[in-house]
């Protein structure tokens, strides 16, 4: 009898290739494979005649071969496989390309069963590379099935995996664990989750499909939920925060700075201080555009920590945006007494700086994700702040947390999410939103072009160049793909380098790339040293160069909305007027539609919104950028009506826990902590 936690060699047929191929996918035991769902459906119940099909729709034909098979050679060596059909109805062909081995497979007088797309050229009726299968060795009905269609790695085929979890759930008697309390299931109208996982990979019918994708998308989007909750249930339930005191120094910081806070800047600021000065835990998300004004509002709230003596610590992404932060610190806070420091990984000093923040002679620490190695303890830590959230996952801000005594907890995210979204998916987080710009920041020209105004495009770049400015070119393939036909970075780097800015110091910046070698590149373009950068989209995030003014986005149809304002926000951090040029070819209304949104607005709100909107092949934000477990098959956009449901219901069992029976409320807590890991490690409901 097999088991959920079994490896997956004990399925037959797999041996150790085959479970390398599966590794590619993360499927290590049965239960893996088992939520390995299927990415999309083949539903072959649309039996056609051969005189009732349509131009383009997908159908199956019952047809027998009935001449002589014949391949053609085309002028660029392509080899067409002609195979002619019959029904009682009317005659048709089959074509294959590059398969000269099937010329063995079909037989003339077999009859087949053939699911594709129909193609009619004229008053000819081609299906072109369709399933097939003899009539012989499959009935209409099994052939006629819903088929799943699963993502593949090299080497691995859908037949393969179809093989191997029809094994599991048809040849083995295997026992589920039902993780949904009985009150929900029925409240609900929810199927079990025996019939789930059956149906939604083998569906019995497109109403059956229905049914199981359902249920599984509750699951997952229920225990996000009450993970959440949970988090956020443990920090109220504590009420062991620190509360501070407003001290008159603090108001003095504020009117010192050489700029005037705007209004959304104000509003977040009081809310910070609201829950500072109360005796519980702050647990809050600032929400802002790129170039909002977050990080001054952080400043302000390590300030006021500083002033009630406690440390505070500020963790960033990247080295980069570490050291900026550092410096910016340092320069507005030491001359009012307050030590700055920094860890990294390139900090020389680093023995040091732990001994300072272990003695409490550092009172601010910027630093990246050194700051929770186990060896770093803080002496009084009093304020915890990570920037750019989507980088740092709740495990990780619950990791800087424990190195003090109930600090409050600041997140920053430049990252913006439509409105009627973010209560529901920071579910552990109170919000507050920076939606303006500071006054004075000049609104960043957007322009979209085809390659043909691409030596324009260099052109006008020059002469930014000339004026002492710096730009970024960036391309979605680090090197040439034969799959992909989109510019890559090292061709780009190459060729520009040594024609038409040969004359201008160029650098090249990819993912490949070691982190020392890419720190490197950056303080190089940052020091002025790199007047041009070209690069994948690692720069997305974490970069600050007020002198760069022109952003250059290569094959721009294959990065996301939320992508491409990212990369748009690396510029128009200066005094100077910037740009950003979208350089796409793509003819599709979504891509159309995506570089209009760009060219009209620069809010980071509405192009989430619009984006949400669009659902295009592009990313939108997946949740791994927030720090949440991987769903694999909810999508928090297009299920948000299912989202709240199982909001409402995440609640509602919290409050009637103790109603609950001993088995339901273990497997509640096991698959919280399966999905959030050592978050809940000593926590109990």
């Amino acid at each position: 009898m097999l088991s959920l936690n079994d490896p997956i060699s004990v399925i037959r047929g797999i041996g150790p290739k085959q479970r390398a191929l599966f590794a590619k996918l993360n499927i290590f035991s049965v239960e893996d494979l088992l939520y390995y769902f299927p990415t999309s459906y083949q539903n072959r119940r649309n039996v056609k005649t051969l005189d009732s099909v349509r131009h383009m729709e997908r159908a199956t034909i019952i047809a027998t071969v009935c001449g002589e098979i014949k391949e053609i050679r085309t002028r660029k060596r392509m080899k067409i496989l002609k195979i002619p059909i019959k029904d009682n109805t009317g005659r048709g062909f089959i074509t294959f390309f590059n398969s000269s081995f099937l010329k063995n497979v079909f037989r003339k007088n077999e009859t087949y069963y053939f699911y594709g797309n129909i193609n009619i050229v004229g008053s000819e009726i081609e299906l072109n590379h369709p399933e097939y299968c003899n009539i012989k060795h499959d009935s209409l009905e099994k052939f006629c099935s819903i088929k799943p269609q699963y993502g593949l790695t090299k080497g691995l085929t859908q037949k393969r995996i179809i093989d191997n979890i029809e094994q599991i759930l048809l040849e083995n008697p295997l026992i589920l664990k039902e993780y949904l309390p009985g009150g929900i299931l029925k409240d609900n109208n929810m199927c079990d989750i025996d019939y789930a996982i059956k149906n939604i990979h083998f569906p019995s019918s497109p109403r059956a499909l229905k049914v199981a994708k359902y249920r599984l998308v509750f699951e997952e989007l229920f225990f996000m939920q009450l993970g959440l909750i949970m988090i956020k249930k443990k920090v109220i339930k504590s009420n062991k925060g620190i509360q501070f005191k407003a001290l008159s120094q603090f108001n003095d910081l504020v009117k010192a700075l050489p700029f005037k806070l705007t209004n959304a800047q104000q509003s977040t600021l009081n809310d910070i201080l609201g829950d500072m000065q109360l005796p519980k835990e702050m647990n809050r998300l600032i929400q802002g555009d790129v170039g909002s004004g977050k990080t001054i509002i952080a400043l302000l709230a390590m300030y006021l920590a500083f002033l009630n003596g406690y440390q505070s610590t500020l963790m960033a992404p990247t080295e980069i945006l570490a050291e900026q932060h550092f410096k910016s610190f340092k320069n507005m806070l030491e001359p009012l007494g307050v030590n700055v420091g920094i860890l990294s990984r390139s900090v020389k000093n680093k023995d040091e700086v732990i001994s300072q923040i272990r003695d409490g002679n550092l009172d601010m620490v910027v630093g990246t994700h050194a700051l929770i190695q186990d060896k770093i303890q803080f002496y009084k830590l009093g304020l915890v702040v990570t920037d750019e959230q989507h980088r740092f996952g709740v495990r990780q801000r619950s990791f800087l947390k424990q190195k003090g005594s109930s600090p409050d907890v600041l997140v920053m995210s430049a990252t913006p999410i439509p409105r009627t979204l973010s209560l529901i998916l920071y579910g552990d987080l109170d919000i507050s939103i920076i939606d303006e710009l500071p006054p004075g920041r000049k609104h960043i020209k957007t322009h979209h072009i085809t390659n043909k105004k691409v030596y324009k495009l260099y052109d006008f770049i020059k002469e930014e160049l000339n004026k002492g400015r710096q730009a970024y070119i960036v391309c979605p393939l680090v090197e040439e793909s034969e799959k992909i036909d989109a510019e890559s970075a090292v061709d780009l780097y190459n060729d520009l380098s040594e024609t038409i800015f040969k004359s201008w110091n160029l650098a090249l910046i990819h993912g490949k790339m070691k982190a020392d070698e890419k720190d490197s590149i950056m303080k190089r373009f940052e020091a002025k040293k790199v007047d041009m950068l070209i690069s994948t989209s690692v720069i997305e995030v974490g970069i600050n160069v007020p002198n760069a003014t022109i952003m250059v986005i290569v094959n721009a149809e294959r990065f996301g909305l939320a992508q491409l304002h990212q990369l748009r926000g690396r510029v128009g951090r200066g005094q100077f007027q910037s740009y950003c040029f979208l350089i796409s070819e793509g003819k599709s209304n979504v891509t159309k539609e995506r570089m209009k949104t760009m060219e009209d607005t620069n809010s980071g709100f509405v192009i989430a919104e619009k984006d949400l909107e669009l659902r295009g092949p592009g990313d939108f934000f997946g949740t791994k950028q927030h720090g949440l477990p991987e769903l694999k098959i909810a999508d928090i956009f297009k299920h948000k009506e299912i989202l709240k449901k199982a909001q409402k219901d995440a609640f509602k069992v919290l409050e009637d826990y103790r109603l609950l029976d001993l088995e339901e409320k273990k497997r509640l807590k096991y698959k919280v902590r399966q999905l959030f890991g050592d978050v809940f490690k000593d926590f109990t409901i």
